[in-house]
């Protein structure tokens, strides 16, 4: 009996490998990001200066891993807007002699989604990530390695936030939103267009010949 399952444990663990082969090559997200629907395909992924390119890259990676068919210009169904980047990193911590302990670095971006006829389906919202990390002057190198790799993180962690931002627009809210699109501009032209009752004209009494 003992022998029989030590004969069995190398086949479970080839199954597992086995598992986990297949897995990539279906484009499993690893990462935990949520699927994002294809109701949203073709999508263009439009990144504008000054946004880095390692973010831009990360955003595409997680949509190529989702599955999710990308196009450019007037060839995509909706466009993804990823706007006005900005990266902060300021002292957190000092020492007893002033000099800075600690750092926390922030990136923030601005992240937006249009159909192709121009209706907001996410409106502009900022999205922000920041993490903190110990500093030692008399270690500069290894620190300054440390920040380089912690920037790439937070360039990840920005791209995952996107994806979570895209994951709840299913079909139906799609749905929902281009149906509640010509009800507002409908009732804002009868808004407009409301009836005016013209403003009584005094009457003028001809006058008597001299």
């Amino acid at each position: 009996m003992r022998l029989y399952a030590l004969k069995e444990a190398p086949a479970r663990l080839m199954a597992v490998i086995a598992m986990a082969i297949s897995l990539g090559a279906c484009g499993f997200q690893l990462r935990g990001a949520p699927p994002v629907s294809s109701a949203l395909e073709p999508l263009d992924l439009d990144c504008q200066e000054p946004v880095p390119a390692s973010l831009c890259l990360s955003v595409r990676e997680q949509l190529e891993l989702g599955g999710v068919e990308l196009a450019s210009g007037d060839k995509a169904n909706y466009r993804l807007r990823i706007r006005d980047f900005q990266r902060d990193r300021r002292a957190s911590a000092v020492t007893a002699q002033a000099a800075a302990a600690e750092y926390t670095l922030r990136h923030s971006v601005n992240l937006e989604l249009i159909s192709r006829d121009g209706v907001p389906i996410i409106a502009s919202t900022r999205l922000t990530t920041s993490e903190s990390y110990r500093y030692d002057e008399t270690n500069v190198l290894a620190k300054q390695r440390e920040e380089e790799n912690l920037q790439r993180q937070l360039s990840d962690r920005l791209a995952q936030q996107i994806i979570f931002r895209l994951a709840p627009i299913t079909p139906e809210r799609l749905q929902e939103i281009q149906d509640n699109q010509p009800k507002n501009s409908a009732q804002g032209d009868a808004t407009n267009t409301q009836s005016v009752e013209p403003s009584a004209t005094p009457a003028v009494t001809p006058a008597t010949p001299q």
